[in-house]
């Protein structure tokens, strides 16, 4: 059995930014087009109005600054409400991969790696472009990677159960190193349209090079365990799929988008995360207070202050679990991965720090890392 790292991490950057104030401007202006369009219904008591938004109200929820997009002119179109995005012919790389490919070499550019030192690819997301091909194995094309890809989704912990894969199948010696990639163009799937919800998601793609430890950079994260956790729930979801065509189903129908209970969902997952992270740690004979760096799902502000709270027993420093999502926003399963990206650097050796995302499912998924 070997031992494994993280060797580096990589990540795209989409081109577009929709700052609240954008967001807000136009989702208002739908509203009031809406409620215009509807007035007689609303004031007979047979339909609600559309609720305005606000800067206040967004940040105040969740602690969101801007996000970035793919596409934002119909985002922000307030007689669409979605990107424009086009359809790929089947012989050009599709959106997804071409997202993909730009994290996974900026991965392997740090780790000073190539194509040829990777074994399998993993594409982790919650959402995947296409049933198949699988999305995993036109990414390993286009890199040039020999070996096996294979899709997953776990909703937004699809990067933290890619890591788990990606460990066993490099300890057990099936592969030297996995590429896992998580691109998540989750303005797509977004409800912009949703008072309760229209601010939550934005667009990002990351990448983990997961390799033997002996074959990995003197300054990469050892893997010392990793652990999984779901558990049924409604209270996040999405009922878009194959059978929606058959269904003969409206694809604005709002649950074919995201919709969440989201006072449930704080609720319920806080506890579940801090008891699953604490008991993660316990097993490795590791104190919460001994832990230098929480890299947590970046959903909601006051969720991670409370999980870290939980943990520790008092407010956490900002640099004990940072924060990326005022600038990015939610990105499902790549919000924990970004967190690492951008604030590992000034861990010593020997210092532990934990990845953890939770989303719906309910799954939670954490990884214990120690500095080399």
């Amino acid at each position: 059995m070997h031992r494994v790292a993280i060797s580096s991490t990589g990540l795209f950057v989409p081109p577009e930014v929709i700052t609240n104030e954008e967001l807000v401007l136009a989702f208002n202006h739908y509203a009031e087009l809406q409620n215009t369009r509807h007035a007689v219904e609303i004031a007979a008591g047979s339909r609600a109005a559309v609720p305005l938004s606000s800067i206040e109200f967004i940040e105040k929820a969740s602690g969101i600054k801007q996000r970035y997009v793919m596409e934002k002119s119909g985002i922000l179109d307030p007689l669409r409400m979605y990107p424009r995005l086009h359809p790929r012919a089947d012989n050009e790389l599709s959106l997804m991969a071409e997202i993909a490919v730009a994290a996974a070499r900026d991965a392997l550019g740090r780790a000073d790696k190539t194509a040829q030192d990777v074994d399998g690819v993993i594409c982790a997301a919650a959402n995947m472009q296409r049933a198949y091909p699988a999305m995993a194995v036109e990414i390993q094309a286009a890199l040039g990677i020999r070996g096996y890809g294979f899709d997953m989704n776990v909703a937004c912990s699809s990067a933290t159960f890619a890591i788990e894969m990606a460990t066993n199948a490099v300890r057990c010696g099936s592969a030297r190193a996995i590429l896992v990639v998580n691109p998540e163009l989750t303005s797509a799937h977004q409800c912009w349209t949703d008072r309760d919800c229209h601010f939550i998601f934005g667009d990002v793609c990351t990448a983990i090079l997961i390799e033997r430890l002996d074959l990995a950079p003197a300054s990469s994260f050892e893997i010392i365990g990793t652990r999984l956790l779901t558990s049924f729930s409604n209270n996040i979801r999405n009922n878009a799929g194959f059978m929606s065509r058959s269904e003969d189903r409206d694809p604005q129908d709002r649950d074919q988008q995201f919709y969440q209970e989201g006072r449930k969902v704080f609720k319920e997952v806080c506890p579940m995360a801090a008891e699953h992270i604490s008991a993660h740690l316990a097993g490795h004979g590791i104190e919460p207070a001994g832990v230098r760096r929480y890299w947590l799902h970046q959903a909601n502000l006051g969720m991670n202050q409370l999980i870290a709270r939980k943990l520790l027993g008092r407010d956490p420093a900002p640099l004990e679990a940072p924060v990326i999502l005022d600038e990015f926003a939610n990105t499902a399963s790549a919000g924990s991965i970004i967190a690492f990206h951008r604030h590992h650097a000034d861990v010593k050796a020997g210092e532990v720090g934990v990845i953890c995302s939770f989303g719906a499912g309910y799954s939670i998924g954490s990884a214990v890392l120690r500095r080399l």
